[in-house]
């Protein structure tokens, strides 16, 4: 297995990818209220891998998990109360983390989130922070249990009205 920076021949398979688990979500439950061929799709895929921050997860040459890593919080992050003070460009957002359907619940994502940390130390930021849709349980359980902490719900005046606050989470290096 292995997890790395997607690059241009990577980006069709990517789509396919979160098309995958968007349209598993639409068929179980969809906690992250993610839209088939909408977001995340093809198009984000492409944009976040010409900004040099998609990653993908490769295993025997098939995608099975995949996330954005940036320090773009995408949104309002001033608005939590952190527990440390930290300026945007001192901490990365991960965005759009994802497993295979049939990867759920062997630690898939539990690897790919210490990949995550491993790279924000490495280059020098000071630590991660991230959002989860409220009713998002099962990534809210994966962040906890690679200690995250939860520091309160705010909108993130990001004008979606279906998801109007959002759980924020900070692990402080």
């Amino acid at each position: 297995m292995k997890i790395k920076k997607c690059n241009i021949e990577d980006i069709v398979k990517a789509g396919e990818f979160y098309d995958i688990v968007v349209k598993h979500l639409d068929d179980t439950i969809n906690y992250p209220k993610w839209v088939y061929k909408v977001y995340p799709s093809e198009d984000s895929v492409r944009e976040k891998q010409q900004e040099g921050c998609q990653f993908v997860c490769i295993d025997e040459g098939k995608i099975v998990g995949a996330f954005v890593l940036n320090d773009d919080p995408d949104g309002a992050y001033e608005n939590a109360v952190w527990s440390k003070a930290l300026a945007r460009g001192e901490y990365m957002v991960c965005h759009t983390l994802a497993t295979a359907p049939d990867q759920q619940g062997k630690g898939l994502g539990k690897q790919l989130v210490e990949f995550c940390i491993s790279y924000a130390k490495e280059q020098g930021f000071q630590g991660i922070r991230l959002d989860v849709v409220p009713d998002n349980i099962p990534a809210r359980r994966l962040y906890e249990k690679c200690g995250f902490n939860y520091v309160g719900d705010v909108d993130l005046e990001r004008d979606i009205e279906e998801i109007p606050m959002f759980s924020m989470y900070e692990l402080n290096f």
